[in-house]
């Protein structure tokens, strides 16, 4: 890649572009649904769609008013089509998740996999199960998992690695957590991972963080408690091969330093580093 190629990649990067939406083939516009606005919710994607699941808004008019049978929450999955612009609700089949803010999404090939999160009321109908949609075929299906289960959390964060399934933090809604597990996502079992540090060499409790990684370490972004959120000076990465975290000191933007502490935040990653 030329040097003006580069720079054209980057300005493409960093410009923010409002993506329309227009109704589907046959549909009128004023027929047209779009999701309403909601926060809690998860999106995930591939490349011809974004999905997005769940979420919650306490304004009854916004959520749907008489329409909206799990209000304030939204027992939906919506699906954006890059191509055409449309938007579609998915009518799915089988189980369909109830605890839906703040849970965990990861797309995995046609499979949304779904894990913990909460329901009504928040931080006492919290999930530890692992929902599965298969997107094309439309349906959800519970997986049956055997080892130690994560504890029923919401706000945690998960990558897959290599088949693995990671998941690390989250909050019960009084206890926040460091903990880090493991599912083996073609035996199903889960594993509670023990890394090899010192109390005091973890990293902190935390909820609503992000995670990316680049295939030999896991990397923990923000997150926070409800009474502070973590600074981005430095980073903790959790190392595969040694099973054990480590603080990365970051470097500043030139111009304008640290992002800042942030939770509630969301990441995407371009490229998976596999």
């Amino acid at each position: 890649m030329s040097d003006a190629e580069g720079a054209a990649s980057s300005e493409r990067l960093n410009t923010f572009e409002k993506l329309s939406s227009r109704p589907p083939n046959g549909a009128t516009l004023a027929d047209h649904r779009t999701p309403p606005a909601r926060s809690g919710h998860r999106c995930v994607a591939d490349n011809a769609n974004l999905y997005v699941f769940g979420g919650y808004n306490p304004d009854y008019d916004e959520s749907g008013g008489s329409e909206n049978e799990d209000y304030p929450l939204f027992r939906e999955l919506w699906r954006y089509h890059f191509a055409t612009g449309c938007w579609q609700q998915i009518q799915t089949k089988g189980y369909m998740p109830t605890e839906l803010a703040s849970m965990s999404a990861v797309l995995h090939g046609n499979n949304l996999l779904v894990f913990g999160g909460t329901g009504i009321p928040f931080g006492e109908n919290n999930g530890n199960d692992v929902h599965v949609c298969n997107v094309n075929y439309k349906r959800w299906s519970l997986l049956n998992c055997r080892g130690k289960k994560p504890k029923r959390t919401y706000g945690q964060a998960m990558v897959i690695i290599n088949g693995f399934l990671y998941v690390f933090g989250g909050t019960t809604g009084y206890i926040y957590s460091t903990d880090l597990h493991r599912l083996d996502l073609s035996t199903h079992e889960w594993i509670h991972l023990k890394p090899n540090n010192p109390p005091d060499d973890m990293p902190e409790e935390r909820y609503r963080h992000e995670i990316a990684q680049d295939g030999q370490r896991i990397y923990i972004l923000g997150g926070g408690t409800s009474w502070t959120s973590y600074p981005l000076d430095k980073i903790h990465a959790y190392s595969l091969e040694t099973n054990s975290w480590e603080e990365i000191t970051t470097k500043p933007h030139e111009k304008i330093g640290y992002p800042a502490p942030r939770r509630c935040h969301s990441c995407v990653q371009i490229h998976n580093g596999n």
